[in-house]
């Protein structure tokens, strides 16, 4: 069992930069792959980026180029660095913990909104 907890959303203007911390209750990496989500309202839940136990990664085309997921494992944080935003990218964001290969995390945190206003 993981405890996860996300933070550093807020309101920002269009083109504007957040960057999201999702700090773990355990080690990072006794799981397979991080991962970063978000939800929009009346929307499935979208998987945006996985950081790999062996430090590779993978990017949705929605986000590629514009965000960067990174780690500390040491603190056992996975951060998501957001540039260039647009109003689409508002939404509610999770960071999941994945044991296996698969798109969906086994453990969830409680979310954080990120709103980006025109």
């Amino acid at each position: 069992q993981v405890q996860l907890a996300e933070s550093g959303g807020g309101l920002v203007q269009t083109g504007g930069s957040l960057r999201l911390s999702c700090a773990a209750s355990g080690s990072i990496l006794s799981f397979t792959a991080m991962g970063w989500y978000r939800q929009a309202p009346g929307k499935e839940r979208e998987l945006l980026a996985r950081l790999f136990r062996d430090g590779s990664t993978l990017y949705s085309d929605s986000v590629k180029g514009r965000f960067t997921i990174s780690r500390d494992s040491a603190r056992s944080t996975v951060y998501l660095q957001m540039n260039s935003l647009k109003p689409e990218d508002t939404a509610v964001y999770y960071c999941g913990a994945l044991r296996g290969w698969g798109t969906r995390a086994d453990y969830w945190g409680q979310g954080t909104q990120v709103t980006v206003s025109s």
